[in-house]
């Protein structure tokens, strides 16, 4: 057997050098194989793994193992997506909810086409604070207000005076870019503080609290984007008794919430119920994004003040919309789609993970989320990002500059890469693809000494 194997192995490898087997073909099938070398399907398949191993095959579903292709450029068709962050549209339950439109319109008539609550559907309210007690947020309709998405309801907090008094924005580093764009464009006094893998340091932040007049700090407390970090159960105890100590309030995102496979995990609004912690939750990432309806809850000294900034903005979010959500809750389909979105994005994530580790090379950091929507991997200081990006279009891969979710203070090389909607069979070429364009562009530069941060 062992004869026969190492035969295989080294069949494989000279056809590839005599380039009788090019990049991207495909092998033979292992029927075949096992007839040529006159030996059994097992020491074909033990021959083609460790090929794989060595990352000179790769496997492809019901279909076989090809020639690792380093520069093989997909097809336009074929495009390796790390960059959308919209859900993956082959789950989408469009026909589910088609139905439940129908039947908010049949239900509601005239409600669902004139204005109303402003603070929304006090029947939509009902189901959604329903809908948190299973992530462990206990509140009434009466402090929750629906919005136009999240990204409305993060504009409004920004904008909004505050009971504290206070003037100043607190924000991860690095953090949501759209979070970012709103504190710019409003010319908000904002400062960070370095978030790692390994959490942030809570003497810096007991030092922030204390001195820099804080009115709110926003944080992403599971699925971190574009990190992947979260915060143990703790380590959020800790924020929220800093917060109160301090006079600080807390606007926690907790966008994917429901892809946390800790069933034990918490949302900081957990440990300070009655106003402290804001809590924003977004539908769009794992339901429809053009549905645009994400709920907030606030401390009932601050709803009026809100709900009159949000009037100003738009009157009132889609009363159809929030209709056709409310039916689809009450009737059971969203915990039935979440069962299957979790289980397709948490392999997503292991398999991107795992190809990270295999062929990014050892002077490049990377994070290593359990879960969620996103992965940053961290460049060495001679590599240009957008350099590299552009190389990556040239081969149908895109991926996100994670250089514009930092402070200009804190800004380093970084890109983000999203398993949303890329297909998990072109993960591992995906990044295979990518490590090569980062050799590519470091040896050509590599006199330059390393100097980053440690994630």
């Amino acid at each position: 057997m062992t004869i026969k194997y190492r035969g295989i192995l080294e069949w494989v490898k000279q056809q590839i050098e005599e380039k009788q087997l090019k990049t991207g073909d495909k092998l033979p099938s292992i029927r075949l194989l096992a007839e040529q070398f006159q030996c059994s399907k097992n020491t074909v398949v033990k021959a083609l793994l460790e090929l794989e191993k060595q990352h000179i095959v790769y496997a492809k579903p019901k279909s076989g193992y090809y020639v690792v292709d380093y520069f093989q450029t997909p097809t336009p068709d074929e495009k390796i997506d790390f960059l959308s962050a919209g859900p993956d549209q082959r789950i989408m339950p469009y026909e589910d909810f088609q139905h439940c439109m129908n039947q908010a319109i049949d239900h509601y008539k005239e409600q669902l086409f004139t204005y109303n609550d402003h603070q929304g559907l006090y029947s939509l309210r009902g189901e959604l604070a329903k809908y948190l007690q299973q992530l462990q947020v206990f509140t009434t309709p009466e402090r929750i207000v629906i919005t136009s998405g999240s990204q409305q309801a993060l504009h409004i907090l920004s904008a909004l005076p505050f009971p504290n008094g206070k003037r100043n924005i607190l924000i991860e580093q690095p953090t949501y870019f759209g979070m970012l764009d709103t504190l710019r464009l409003n010319h908000l006094p904002t400062l960070g503080i370095d978030l790692s893998m390994d959490g942030i340091d809570f003497e810096r932040l007991e030092d922030l609290f204390r001195t820099n007049d804080l009115k709110f700090f926003y944080i992403v407390p599971r699925c971190h984007n574009p990190l992947g970090h979260h915060y143990t159960n703790e380590e959020k105890k800790k924020i929220v008794a800093l917060a109160e100590k301090y006079d600080v309030y807390i606007i926690e995102d907790d966008f994917l919430a429901e892809l946390d496979t800790d069933s034990k995990a918490d949302p900081l609004f957990a440990y300070e119920p009655n106003g402290r912690v804001i809590y924003v939750k977004s539908f769009s990432k794992v339901f429809l994004p053009g549905l645009r309806i994400a709920t907030v809850v606030l401390p009932e000294k601050m709803i009026s003040t809100f709900v009159h900034y949000k009037f100003s903005a738009d009157f009132n979010t889609s009363p159809l919309s929030q209709g056709a959500l409310e039916i689809y809750l009450k009737n059971g389909m969203f915990q039935y789609h979440l069962e299957s979105v979790k289980k397709l994005y948490l392999t997503k994530m292991n398999l991107l993970v795992e190809a990270c580790a295999l062929y990014l090379p050892e002077y490049v950091q990377f994070t290593k989320p359990k879960f969620g929507f996103y992965l940053t991997i961290f460049l060495p200081p001679q590599i240009n990002v957008d350099q590299l990006i552009n190389r990556l279009h040239e081969k149908h891969i895109f991926v996100e500059n994670a250089t514009r979710m930092f402070l200009a203070e804190y800004n380093q090389p970084a890109i983000r890469l999203c398993i949303s909607q890329v297909n998990e069979n072109k993960i591992h070429l995906g990044i295979q693809q990518l490590a090569t364009c980062i050799n590519d562009l470091y040896e050509k530069k590599k006199n330059i000494p390393l100097s980053f941060k440690s994630f």
